[in-house]
């Protein structure tokens, strides 16, 4: 395998160069460190670095495999969030206040990585308080997309997708509540994988600097991000399971294998259409040729159904269980605003922005009924899963988009087609089905717009359908194709 291979090889391919012994764990993580150390400068997306203890890692692997030692992950390099702790690294969500919070354990995630053989490198930048679609903060600086460095990656867990991209390290871990995985993959050309609701485990994923708690809270989840759709399988069947400290006493998972094994036997609905947002013509584009390509591959393919919940309803319930979710780390200031906000709305605001200012401020009761309201929602889910297998949807309506770091966000616009459109909305409302009613989602790229920017599309399934979605992803990469680096990356 060329220097290239060890670059862009998937986890498969690079565990069976391990065990065979065609190339080390110390030289595949050497090549990987040399390749953060020349091309991450223009990128900054690794920006917690742990190359020493990954020496270390490497060692102890190599050791293992010349005892004949299998593990899914053993040697493999891989990075993870800033958010995720990691004992010994700091973790600052990019809080400058919390630039010296250093966490004292592995987060779940990272500790069943590294038990499982994995190597970390290091961590990748996410943008302030995880809220932004962009990746960047006063700690770390700005990270670039590498397909073009005036765009942004996609947030919050654009540095990991724009490692991965580049060929540091096979896997990433993120985390997404907003579409976070999502967006970045999609923006990046690269897969990623939100799974269903509390199907990864959350202890260590805590805003700083609260002590780790096992619970998820609402509507966050922690999920992989790769190059091929088989990583993120292997990644599932890795990480995902009850906490040990908290459920494992009673709880073992067992996920259903997925439905289909050709993509002749699928039933897909498109969504290509949202009633509160338009979707760009470069990536409606690119998911009706994905559409056009699976019809003449046997699947059946239609683009309505009588059972698909009211979108613009969803979206409204999104942002007000958004508002909530996120209620607990608002700053007094916030708090003020989304109250002032609530106070001054016109009757009959039914807004995107209005929603989630609701959400912030309702009391429990109102709460209450937002779930409610979220519960009906799943029960038309799973009447439309009886009738159609996945749903293809898009993870953003438009391609990644150039930096913008003015302020305040809630004030930025963004183009679709050459009309504007608020910041927020754009991304919120393609986030919300899978999100809302805690889907699993596998994000797959399937094209490029005209400028050359990396398509991806969201293959979104039945509840603890992951690996129905993760199947469906790889079928169409093996049939489609799949990644491809970015100009300048593949060498």
């Amino acid at each position: 395998m060329s220097a290239s291979g060890w670059h862009y090889g998937t986890i498969k391919e690079l565990s069976e160069a391990l065990t065979a012994r065609r190339i080390s764990a110390s030289e595949l993580l050497e090549f990987t460190i040399e390749r953060i150390e020349a091309l991450d400068s223009r990128i900054n997306a690794v920006v917690v670095r742990d190359f020493e203890r990954a020496r270390e890692a490497a060692r102890a692997a190599d050791l293992a495999l010349a005892r004949g030692e299998r593990r899914a992950l053993l040697g493999i390099p891989f990075t993870a969030k800033e958010a995720i702790n990691v004992a010994g690294l700091p973790t600052t969500w990019g809080f400058v206040e919390f630039k010296d919070f250093v966490p004292k354990e592995d987060a779940v995630v990272i500790a069943r990585a590294k038990n499982a053989g994995a190597i970390l490198l290091g961590k990748t930048n996410v943008p302030l308080g995880l809220g932004d679609f962009q990746s960047y903060n006063d700690i770390y600086g700005t990270t670039n997309n590498p397909w073009d460095l005036s765009r942004s990656p996609g947030g919050s867990s654009g540095g990991s997708a724009a490692a991965v991209a580049a060929g540091f390290g096979p896997v990433s871990f993120g985390s997404d509540i907003g579409g976070s995985l999502r967006v970045p993959a999609h923006f990046c050309g690269i897969y990623a994988h939100k799974p269903s609701f509390g199907l990864f485990p959350f202890r260590g994923y805590n805003r700083p600097p609260s002590s780790p708690l096992p619970a998820s809270g609402d509507l966050a989840v922690i999920g992989p991000l790769g190059r091929s759709a088989a990583d993120l399988a292997t990644a599932l069947d890795t990480i995902a399971g009850p906490d040990e400290e908290s459920e494992g006493t009673g709880y073992r998972l067992t996920l259903p294998p997925a439905q289909h094994r050709e993509l002749r036997e699928f039933r897909v609905l498109v969504v290509d259409r949202h009633p509160l947002m338009p979707i760009g013509t470069a990536v409606s584009s690119a998911i009706n040729r994905l559409a056009e390509q699976l019809a003449k591959a046997g699947a059946k393919i239609a683009r309505s159904s009588d059972s698909l919940p009211d979108l613009a309803d969803s979206a409204r319930i999104y942002m007000r269980l958004l508002g909530a979710a996120r209620s607990a780390g608002a700053t007094p200031e916030i708090y003020e605003k989304a109250k002032i906000a609530v106070a001054t709305l016109q009757p009959g605001d039914t807004s995107l922005a209005a929603e989630r200012s609701r959400g912030l401020v309702m009391n429990h009761r109102d709460w209450l009924a937002t779930d409610q309201a979220r519960q009906r929602l799943k029960e038309q889910w799973r009447r439309l899963f009886r009738e159609w297998d996945i749903v293809l949807y898009p993870p953003a309506p438009f391609p990644a988009f150039p930096h913008d770091h003015s302020l305040p966000i809630e004030a930025r616009h963004i183009e679709i087609d050459g009309e504007a459109h608020p910041y927020n909305d754009a991304f919120y409302v393609w986030a919300d089905p899978a999100t809302t009613c805690g889907l699993p989602a596998t994000v797959a790229p399937i094209g490029h717009s005209l400028t050359g920017l990396p398509i991806g599309v969201q293959i979104i399934g039945p509840y603890l359908e992951d690996r129905t979605t993760i199947a469906f992803a790889e079928l169409i990469e093996n049939e489609f194709g799949g990644f491809v680096p970015p100009p300048g990356y593949a060498g």
